[in-house]
């Protein structure tokens, strides 16, 4: 069962998602405030997070930019700014999906729905002497925890998901920073370096001039 915390300061609005969302089987936590909801993700853990852009104390945008930073949970911003250049700016901050007010109820449960089913992947991978655990944020090698940044953990996550399969450097460039303008192939070469050195030197293959080959582990 998911379980949604909605970040939203129109209370009325706030708890007719709520009754609305239960209906479809969902846990919902409302609140009102940046405040609140930064208590309650250290508290707690949530499969999504529905976030107004105005906030009575801080910007939306600007918390699901560093929210996402660490974070991989998928975030819907439902607000009231509507132009081409507000949408940019929310999704530039790493939001997953833009809402604009006023919504049809329907939509709104379908782009949800969609969200949470893109996110639902395999939770642990078994790759020779080591062991990936994607949900739970924890990587093991040998038997000891290795600790990876969130870039790592987008890249391991993306060679074990298609195993043997060559990648180019662009694309993995682009799903992995998503038009991050300091990014360059440079950051990529460093971060694949530094799997290497956390899992061996042989479980990433380079195929030069194209891009890199996830190889397991033995």
């Amino acid at each position: 069962m998911y379980k949604i915390l909605i970040v939203e300061d129109d209370v009325v609005m706030a708890y007719g998602l709520v009754m609305a969302l239960e209906k479809e089987g969902y846990i919902m936590q409302p609140c009102h405030t940046l405040k609140k909801a930064g208590e309650l993700l250290k508290s707690s853990s949530y499969d999504m997070l529905v976030l107004d852009v105005n906030l009575p104390d801080g910007d939306g945008a600007s918390f699901c930019k560093e929210y996402k930073k660490n974070h991989s949970v998928p975030v819907l911003m439902l607000t009231a700014c509507d132009t081409d250049e507000d949408e940019i700016r929310g999704l530039g901050a790493g939001a997953d999906d833009y809402v604009t007010k006023p919504f049809n109820l329907d939509v709104l449960r379908a782009r949800i729905k969609a969200l949470l089913r893109r996110s639902v992947e395999p939770e642990r991978y078994q790759s020779g002497n080591c062991l990936f655990d994607f949900a739970g944020h924890q990587f093991f090698h040998g038997g000891e925890e290795v600790r990876l940044g969130m870039a790592e953990q987008k890249l391991l996550y993306l060679f074990v998901k298609n195993p043997s399969r060559v990648l180019e450097r662009d694309n993995i460039v682009m799903k992995i920073w998503d038009n991050e303008e300091s990014v360059d192939e440079n950051t990529l070469t460093v971060t694949v370096g530094r799997l290497r050195s956390k899992f061996g030197s042989g479980c990433i293959e380079t195929i030069y001039g194209i891009g890199y080959k996830w190889k397991g582990m033995e």
